[in-house]
């Protein structure tokens, strides 16, 4: 496995923001597309977001389309997760992964996970 370390998650107010970044290590992950999912307590891992190797295609899970953007450096080896006008039900433990082949949605399409980093939105 290729070690993949996500950062920036903490505690946040409803509608305020977080930037999460995912920086792989071991590999640069050229071809790969990346994705972001998230799992809540008692929740099954769900997909968040998604980005081509090229950063010219992204998908987005309904339940975020306006307020995330996912996008990469790949100079920097970086993928981010920009989250705005965040909702008490975004709470969850965020993980990056990485994809071999083109976006996908599927947890199983993706090859290498970090360890996740927790986002909690509450007043």
């Amino acid at each position: 496995q290729v070690l993949l370390v996500e950062s920036g998650g903490g505690l946040v107010q409803p509608g305020g923001s977080l930037r999460l970044s995912c920086a792989p290590s071991g590999r640069t992950f050229s071809g790969y597309a990346m994705g972001w999912f998230r799992q809540a307590p008692r929740k099954e891992r769900a997909f968040v977001a998604a980005i081509s190797w090229g950063g010219g295609s992204t998908y987005y899970a309904d339940s975020v389309k306006g307020r995330f953007t996912i996008s990469r450096d790949n100079a920097k080896n970086t993928v981010y997760l920009q989250m705005n006008s965040l909702k008490p039900e975004d709470t969850a433990v965020y993980y990056c992964a990485a994809n071999p082949g083109r976006i996908s949605v599927a947890k199983d399409d993706y090859d290498y996970w970090g360890q996740g980093t927790q986002v909690t939105v509450s007043s």
